[in-house]
């Protein structure tokens, strides 16, 4: 039982019990027993942060139903090492070493020192964003539900939204609030903020305390933070900038509302794609053009260590600092003053790979099982799927049982990775100390 299989089968088990969980009559709004697939879709996508429904959340689940998503969507946006191992932290348990390699793999970490206070710290900075959340939207939601309903919609909300979930409990998710200046802040910058991840936050969080405080010692930024943040703010320019390009005149879309308008359903369609499936205007009545912008971004996704999907961030400007590299006839990948190892070179090249050879596969096996549908929406529900993001066409409650199913492995290979689940099957690769002679090939 390597560490990584750990991992893999623990999200199969918070998986199988939210399946158990929604099927139960307390968990939906009949009161009878719920459908399995549904069920099983409904706690994979919960689980894996996607946002992919195949029922409408708000009506089809009871009180009890949401709560059980609302809580695997907090098991799943934390991860399933992470939430277990607070859990075990509250009882009291010793952490052993094979426990703080799990820890250190789940979270991407460096060193295996100071696990526990790392976790207590991702907890209490995910409660802080939460509640901070579910305040600010109280205004809102409260003057039209009441403050019972009210409460329920901003708590769930938030917790959706800064795990990147984007499940929704209105049938519309966000349409009715397209324009809703409240909305277009908070939703979006708790998705950014649960995007970029904890050491990101953390550094910033530095920094400003510096700044505050006037302390003399200068925060030097890790590459890590410069190349996130740099990435993460230019993504979201392109995307905003792209979507009111494109979209401006659809008359199914923007073109009815005023520029201002325009702007805020722009930068609410350039954020979510990273990767939080809302949505304030129907996908499915966008032009191919901006769909396909928005299969983009899903892909590239967010950052690691946050809670959002994709071949993340880094990976993106580390393939791109490659290109540049080659077209400058350089021998090393340079950002920063930084020069990238070759070990990290090789990750990403091998997560983009997996990554596009998973989307194929997806959309190949549900173009098979549903030809009807066109070739653009299976692709951007493919895509959608493996980065974890949950945004739709509307295909998803129409698609066959089978494609279903190809949907749920997709939502899970994206949740815990390409390389992790070869990992968890091939096991722990055997040293060699076997170098073979070197050969160069056409390339390009």
């Amino acid at each position: 039982m390597t560490v990584a299989r750990t991992v893999c089968l623990g999200f199969i088990a918070v998986i199988l019990v939210g399946t158990l969980l929604l099927t139960l009559p307390i968990s939906t709004a009949t009161g009878a027993w719920g459908d399995l697939v549904t069920a099983l879709f409904t706690s994979t996508s919960a689980v894996c942060v996607t946002g992919l429904v195949v029922v409408d959340t708000g009506t089809y689940f009871s009180f009890w139903g949401q709560l059980f998503i609302m809580l695997l969507i907090q098991v799943g946006g934390l991860g399933y090492m992470t939430a277990t191992t607070f859990l075990l932290l509250l009882l009291g348990r010793k952490f052993g070493l094979r426990d703080k390699l799990a820890i250190q793999q789940s979270l991407d970490q460096q060193g295996l020192s100071g696990v526990d206070k790392l976790l207590r710290s991702i907890i209490a900075v995910t409660l802080i964003f939460e509640l901070t959340g579910t305040f600010a939207m109280l205004p809102v939601f409260v003057p039209d539900y009441g403050w019972d309903r009210g409460l329920w919609l901003s708590l769930f909300h938030s917790i959706s939204a800064f795990n990147n979930a984007g499940f929704g409990l209105f049938p519309d998710n966000f349409i009715s609030y397209a324009t809703s200046v409240p909305i277009n802040i908070i939703i979006p910058l708790l998705i950014i903020f649960g995007g970029i991840g904890y050491q990101v936050i953390m550094d910033g969080y530095l920094w400003l305390r510096d700044r505050v405080q006037r302390r003399r010692g200068r925060l030097i930024f890790s590459l890590h933070f410069k190349i996130v943040v740099s990435t993460t703010l230019l993504l979201l320019a392109v995307g905003t900038i792209a979507f009111l390009l494109v979209e401006y005149d659809n008359p199914e879309t923007f073109s009815q509302y005023n520029f201002n308008e325009k702007l805020l359903l722009a930068w609410f369609q350039g954020v979510v794609p990273r990767t939080a499936g809302f949505n304030s205007i129907d996908y499915g009545k966008m032009t191919d053009a901006g769909l396909f912008i928005t299969i983009a971004l899903m892909f590239i996704g967010a950052s690691p260590g946050g809670t959002g999907g994709g071949i993340k961030t880094t990976t993106f400007r580390i393939l791109f600092d490659c290109t540049k590299a080659v077209l400058q006839g350089k021998e090393e990948v340079v950002s920063y003053q930084r020069q990238i190892p070759m070990t990290l070179i090789l990750k990403a090249v091998g997560v983009v790979f997996g990554s596009i050879m998973t989307v194929i596969l997806a959309t190949t096996l549900i173009a098979l099982a549903d030809p009807e549908v066109e070739f653009i929406r299976i692709l951007f529900e493919a895509v959608s799927a493996f980065a974890t993001v949950g945004l739709s066409t509307g295909i998803t409650a129409a698609v066959s049982t089978s494609a279903k199913l190809v949907l749920i492995a997709t939502m899970y290979i994206g949740r815990v990775g390409v390389l992790l689940l070869i990992s968890a099957i091939l096991g722990d690769p055997s040293p060699s100390m076997i170098n073979y002679p070197e050969e160069n090939l056409l390339i390009g």
